[in-house]
């Protein structure tokens, strides 16, 4: 008897099916977005006036999709309030690109400026159309965590990370010694994301089973965390996991705060899990004002940069990407020529310090009183409506949210995870939509 085979599906076909799929399901491209950051990119220049990744190219095409579903009509048109959050982020950009002491290179960061804060998180506000395509999302968070998680614990107790006080030690992740804040923030970022859609599993309509699988991604992810020694993510992590925790249950926060306090005293203290890397880390962070150490007197004179920069052009700014050709002619002489980065794969290289590693000075002295205007309406905005519609995923927003404006504090965009920045306020958009309009 003859067996006949199928033919295989024409790619055409293939290509109209995954189309057909993506219309209906815009939000699969937002979660791509998010799994694609884990892809490795390889060392790269950070001088470079551009970096495209396969992230990148992901939320452009996420973008893409929906102009033409827009266009067609099968998105709704985004509301007055989210259009004047954004315009006035590209308005006060464009001012500052026209104004710009050199317009050709603030070209370059007009363009990322409104892909980063306008484009993309506008695309995944529309979309984020139902808590279905919310929780994909938050879900591809965590599994990126995951991820980079695992490859972070690996580098820890195999000593194949980056250096840290002359051990190869430092968890990065995928990311490399160039990218060193990338693997934490990931890492933050599912932890936050796991334990509130736990959180979101209490009650009759949960899943016991869900429940506990989060609350376990999330209690894992913290070791990596920790071992990436980054401050910034530590202060960042445990002020919107306390937010998070408040919004949903007040009693449940000191619980959590108790249980975490005598988890790290049992790991840390009792078993060395971080070893006296993450204590000595820990206690670093009391002497950042009375007995800073380099990296953070490096800071302090860059935030002291950018003030000087700006009071030179306190309208509209130097202009975007101005910071670091004006850098060297405000900066006081005891600032370093970079950071230190090694690893195996790069060896010992001094990363140029180009930006002031806080978001808000960039701002001030890029866009300048025009900027920081739009950029406070944007934050401001999106922060009191996450405040008063957080119920279920939207409560993952919020601490997500949270922890992008504490580590803006200390941090700019930049680096490989800089779109994961864009995800965030999506989300952030469509939680602080009035319920009406996300009904």
């Amino acid at each position: 008897m003859a067996l006949t085979l199928a033919a295989p599906p024409h790619p055409a076909r293939l290509l109209r099916r995954a189309g057909g799929v993506l219309q209906e399901r815009p939000s699969l491209l937002a979660a791509a977005t998010v799994l694609l950051v884990c892809v490795p990119t390889g060392e790269k220049d950070v001088a470079a006036a551009v970096h495209v990744t396969a992230a990148d190219l992901a939320s452009l095409a996420l973008v893409g999709l929906t102009a033409v579903n827009l266009l067609r009509g099968r998105t709704p048109a985004i509301g007055r309030a989210d259009a004047v959050r954004f315009g006035a982020i590209v308005a006060a950009a464009a001012v500052a690109t026209v104004g710009s002491i050199d317009p050709a290179t603030s070209l370059t960061g007009f363009v990322r400026l409104t892909q980063v804060f306008v484009l993309v998180p506008a695309a995944v506000l529309c979309a984020l159309r139902d808590r279905t395509d919310q929780r994909l999302v938050l879900g591809s968070f965590v599994a990126a965590a995951l991820v980079q998680g695992v490859v972070g614990v690996h580098q820890f107790l195999t000593g194949t990370g980056a250096s840290y006080t002359g051990r190869p030690i430092r968890a990065v992740g995928t990311f490399g010694a160039l990218d060193i804040m990338a693997m934490s923030t990931v890492v933050a970022y599912g932890l936050l994301a796991a334990l509130a859609l736990a959180l979101g599993e209490r009650g009759a309509p949960g899943s016991p089973r869900l429940r506990r699988a989060l609350f376990a991604a999330a209690a894992f992810l913290a070791f990596p965390l920790a071992v990436s020694f980054s401050r910034g993510s530590w202060i960042a992590t445990a002020a919107a996991a306390t937010v998070l925790l408040l919004r949903a249950d007040a009693r449940l926060a000191v619980r959590g705060g108790l249980l975490g306090a005598a988890a790290a005293v049992v790991l840390v203290g009792g078993l060395g899990l971080g070893g006296s890397g993450v204590t000595d880390r820990l206690s670093s962070i009391g002497s950042v004002s009375a007995a800073p150490d380099q990296s953070v007197s490096d800071r302090y004179d860059l935030w002291a940069t950018a003030g000087r920069i700006w009071q030179d052009h306190p309208v509209s700014g130097a202009g975007p990407k101005a910071f670091q050709q004006l850098r060297d002619s405000h900066a006081p002489l005891r600032l370093s020529s970079g950071s230190d980065a090694a690893d195996a794969t790069i060896g010992f290289q001094r990363e140029p310090l180009l930006s002031p590693h806080n978001m808000y000075f960039l701002v001030l002295s890029e866009q300048g009183l025009i900027g920081i205007v739009a950029y406070g309406l944007l934050f401001l905005g999106l922060l009191l409506g996450c405040l008063r519609h957080a119920r279920g995923p939207a409560l993952a927003a919020l601490a997500l949210l949270t922890w992008v404006l504490i580590d803006f504090l200390y941090a700019d965009i930049g680096g490989t995870t800089t779109v994961l920045t864009s995800i965030v306020l999506g989300l952030a958009a469509r939680a602080a939509r009035p319920r009406e309009a996300t009904a």
